[in-house]
């Protein structure tokens, strides 16, 4: 074993500077069906796609539901529940002398997800709509056991590594604005929006459009950058690049 371990410490290594890159692409797709049960009540059905390390590692998918609530012309209440699954980012130790110490590979593993919202907005006489939401989320993710390498002399090899549970809340803000005009084709739209868990975590920008198809089909495409700030290690993702596209159907 002690002839491989000058091998298996390059390798390490070699696939821990990959993976500092600034930041990477990849494909978010979606899918949501609505059903609106009145006038003030709506239900939906939901599901997601993303990939991760320039388009060629499957990231994550997702499937929620979730209700709205409109009490008044420009407020929106919502809840919802989501299933995910993640593929957890491979996770590298080092010891003092820069050398790996434990080497964690990438996993797959679920979390749920809870949410509250409101959404305010306001359309002026141009078309122009302006949107703000608020929206509380918390994420638990159940103890699982996995396997990591161990480089230590004395236990050299493969062991269990169990990854205690973990919950956290975090508040989004999204600030939107689009072209909101009756009967069109096209509804483009812009939006920055804030991961916030005492103290700033995430930032999205989007850029898109919806294409209004008919009235139960829209499509959309999209552009994000996903900006990450004071992220622990073991939350650790990098800035993203994500080329986006989406379909609605309301009935």
């Amino acid at each position: 074993m002690r002839m491989y371990k000058p091998l298996l410490i390059l390798a390490m290594m070699a696939q821990s500077l990959a993976s500092l890159a600034q930041s990477e692409s990849g494909l978010l797709l979606e899918a949501e069906a609505e059903k609106k049960l009145s006038k003030k009540f709506s239900v939906a059905l939901e599901a997601d796609m993303r990939t991760r390390n320039d388009f060629k590692t499957m990231d994550r998918w997702s499937i929620g539901i979730g209700g709205e609530y409109k009490p008044i012309k420009n407020l929106k209440l919502g809840a919802g529940y989501t299933l995910l699954n993640t593929n957890f980012r491979e996770d590298v130790s080092f010891q003092t002398s820069g050398i790996p110490k434990k080497w964690r590979p990438s996993y797959w593993g679920v979390r749920h997800r809870f949410s509250l919202s409101a959404t305010g907005s306001y359309k002026f006489s141009n078309n122009i709509r302006i949107s703000l939401r608020e929206r509380w989320q918390y994420t638990y993710r159940p103890e699982k056991t996995i396997g990591r390498f161990n480089f230590n002399e004395e236990k050299f090899g493969w062991e269990d590594k169990v990854r205690a549970s973990k919950g956290k809340s975090q508040l989004r803000s999204r600030l939107q604005v689009e072209y909101d005009k009756k009967h069109a084709l096209l509804t483009p739209f812009a939006s920055v929006e804030l991961y916030n868990s005492m103290a700033i975590e995430k930032v999205r920008y989007t850029l898109g459009s919806d294409f209004n198809i008919t009235k139960h089909h829209t499509f959309s495409v999209f552009y994000r950058f996903q900006d990450m700030h004071n992220v622990s290690s073991d939350d650790y993702d990098p800035d993203m690049h994500y080329l986006g596209a989406g379909y609605k159907f309301s009935f």
